[in-house]
């Protein structure tokens, strides 16, 4: 009756993705980010130290970083603990009681999408978040007419909410890799169905790469050059592959360029960074995310 165990799987690729039906296109002025339903009560079905958890969470919170640079709102939905007989109705026998005021804790949004004090969170009572919610006075009253859609499950809340934005004439987008599912049969069930019937699908890279652009663009001569700048070797000695922490790069000054990047549509973490850290290594690393940048 409830929620079963789940498994691991691995997150899909974009040359996996089924077709899309509509050429339609995401547009920070017209949209808004969807985050439904990372609340610990849901996260704690596919284990302790879940790979697939983490692969949306990182994913997540690259689009939540998207979102806050071109103005976009951040939405959140999150089931209540206190849920009578009425309110949850028919889900009690599909579900079980679902949350309950006995583990309060696990309301909670997971700790690293923990919601700021200006985004907007949800109360959820049903599969779509726009069953008796405030969602579609949301996005009109802020003109959006998109959104984008990220977050746990995918054939059911992730799914239903999409469908319910189509049929509201609000266009959705599942970000494939920001989603997970029961199994992966289900995960790409909901991407084929929203990909050909209601909505869009893309992934976390394509959305990221979308909005304001700084006109500086990232080369590989701008990081060889950010790099001089912080630390102290003549350039003509300055050798790209050896390891940046022997030149003196410190952690302060890799946050400082990482949060530089951001700004020119390059995500990267302090844990992918330290795989590989050269300049040609980091170069490689920033090519496989983002193929479309050229030396």
């Amino acid at each position: 009756m409830t929620i079963p165990s789940l498994d691991n799987y691995t997150l899909p690729l974009d040359n996996s993705l089924p077709v899309n039906k509509v050429d339609w296109q995401i547009d920070p002025s017209r949209s808004a980010l969807l985050i439904h339903d990372m609340q610990q009560y849901f996260v704690r079905f596919f284990g302790e130290n879940s790979s697939l958890v983490n692969g949306i969470e990182k994913n997540i919170v690259a689009l939540r970083n998207w979102a806050k640079q071109n103005k976009v709102p951040v939405i959140y939905t999150a089931q209540p603990t206190e849920q009578s007989a009425e309110d949850r109705a028919l889900l009690n026998d599909m579900w079980g009681p679902g949350l309950t005021k006995a583990h309060p804790t696990l309301q909670n949004v997971v700790p690293a999408l923990t919601p700021d004090s200006d985004d907007i969170v949800l109360v959820k009572w049903r599969y779509s978040a726009f069953y008796r919610s405030e969602l579609q006075e949301i996005l009109k009253n802020s003109n959006r007419d998109q959104l984008v859609i990220c977050g746990i499950y995918a054939h059911i809340g992730c799914l239903t909410t999409a469908l319910d934005a189509f049929m509201r004439d609000i266009q959705p987008f599942m970000v494939a890799d920001a989603v997970a599912d029961f199994s992966r049969e289900e995960h790409h069930m909901a991407l084929k169905y929203v990909a050909t019937r209601c909505g869009s699908v893309t992934v976390t890279n394509n959305v990221i790469s979308i909005g304001s652009k700084s006109e500086e663009i990232f080369t590989k001569a701008l990081l060889h050059g950010q790099l001089l700048e912080l630390i102290d070797e003549d350039p003509q000695f300055f050798d790209a592959d050896e390891n940046l922490i022997d030149y003196g790069l410190d952690s302060a000054q890799l946050m400082g360029l990482i949060s530089k990047w951001q700004k020119l549509g390059v995500h990267m973490t302090f844990e992918d960074l330290a795989v590989s850290p050269s300049l040609n290594g980091w170069w490689q690393l920033i090519l496989q995310k983002y193929p479309h940048l050229k030396g």
